[in-house]
């Protein structure tokens, strides 16, 4: 005998008390055969007891069929007695398919709910969505030249970036104010202490400093771009990699974006690193700006040639008093002249539990 499998679902037992008539048999004579008690084939039959998988063994091997056969039977007979579910579940498995749920509610970006509904509503709110499978719309979209498709664990970060920029009250943003202060912002860059003050003076500019813990997973280091209008400029980092040289570097590319407009008409993504800038002028000429900043590259450029490759400690710390920058700043621009990451490393400062003391904070136990 072959499978056979129930055109319409109905009790196991059922189908067991017609085999048993076309062969004849009684129950109490399955009963011996299969070598149990006739109370269980009687419940079975009744629909008293289910089909376990030793029973289903014992059934395919005294009637011809497989084990499975009779386990489905008892599956498609259960779930027929189970009540039809709305859509909630789903839509709650498909919220959190697409949105980092978990991490939102765990750091107040949103509120968990009553219910699914009103977590949907919360999450769709805080996205201005309409409904779930709406595409994530900022107020620009990312720029041509970011290669990859922004995730929406990397859109919940902007948008908190966002959120918190747009709560921030700033005076006017002048150009000419920041290129001014440039040289204050560069005095900071002897001592790890002195970042306490960079918030302070771009807020007095009009920039918009916002510091957000990343989502795990997010690949994201910063974001430019402009709201208002296009007239406040906004500065997001995650302060990823703490070191006093990844902040300043990182921070001078981001003020290059804003002097130059840049962010205005198209967000900007960071990763910082270098070697993706490709023919995209604006990065080029970002990174250039922020590395000389960080050390006047004609001054860098005759540093490395007189000591390249051997840099000894002295000259190395000499050369930093007199570019007046710690020489964690002056390390990080070297590290990545010569590709020796780990030269003059010990003298990379940590800043982030500095910078998070003024800045705008949300993460790293500040609750903004």
């Amino acid at each position: 005998m072959t499978d056979r499998r129930p055109a319409e679902v109905f009790p196991p037992g059922e189908f067991l008390a017609d085999e048993l008539e076309a062969r004849g048999w009684t129950q109490t004579e399955f009963a011996e055969i299969i070598g149990r008690p006739q109370k269980l084939v009687n419940d079975v039959i009744l629909g008293k007891r289910a089909i376990t998988p030793e029973t289903a063994a014992d059934f395919a091997a005294a009637l011809g069929t497989s084990a499975q056969f009779w386990m489905n039977l008892e599956t498609a007979w259960q779930l027929s007695k189970v009540p039809p579910r709305d859509d909630s579940i789903a839509r709650a498995a498909k919220l959190r398919e697409r949105f980092p749920v978990r991490e939102m509610c765990k750091r107040g970006w949103i509120k968990l709910g009553d219910s699914a509904a009103e977590l949907e509503r919360n999450v769709l709110s805080f996205f201005n969505l309409s409904s779930i499978e709406d595409p994530i719309e900022f107020q620009h979209a990312a720029r041509r030249n970011y290669k990859r498709e922004v995730t929406a664990h990397q859109w919940a970060w902007i948008f908190r970036v966002s959120q918190l920029a747009t709560a921030l009250k700033t005076p006017p943003y002048s150009e000419a104010s920041l290129r001014k202060r440039s040289s204050e912002l560069e005095q900071l860059m002897a001592e790890p202490e002195a970042i306490r003050n960079v918030p302070r003076i771009l807020f007095e500019c009009g920039v918009r400093l916002v510091v957000v813990e990343p989502i795990p997973g997010s690949e994201i280091q910063g974001v430019c771009f402009w709201i208002n209008e296009n007239k406040s400029p906004v500065i997001g980092l995650t302060l990823k990699g703490d070191q006093i040289d990844k902040f300043w570097f990182d921070l001078w590319h981001e003020l290059e974006h804003v002097l130059n407009g840049d962010g205005k008409g198209g967000l900007i993504i960071e990763d910082f690193d270098e070697s993706k800038a490709g023919d995209d002028e604006a990065e080029i000429r970002a990174n250039r700006a922020a590395a000389n900043h960080c050390v006047p590259l004609g001054a860098m450029n005759d540093f490395f040639l007189r000591h390249n490759p051997m840099f000894s400690e002295k000259s190395f710390l000499g050369f930093a008093r007199i570019m007046k920058r710690h020489p964690g700043v002056v390390a990080g621009q070297l590290q990545k002249r010569t590709g020796r990451w780990d030269l003059f490393k010990k003298h990379q400062a940590k800043i982030r539990h500095i910078i998070t003391e003024t800045a705008l904070t949300d993460g790293y136990g500040v609750n903004s």
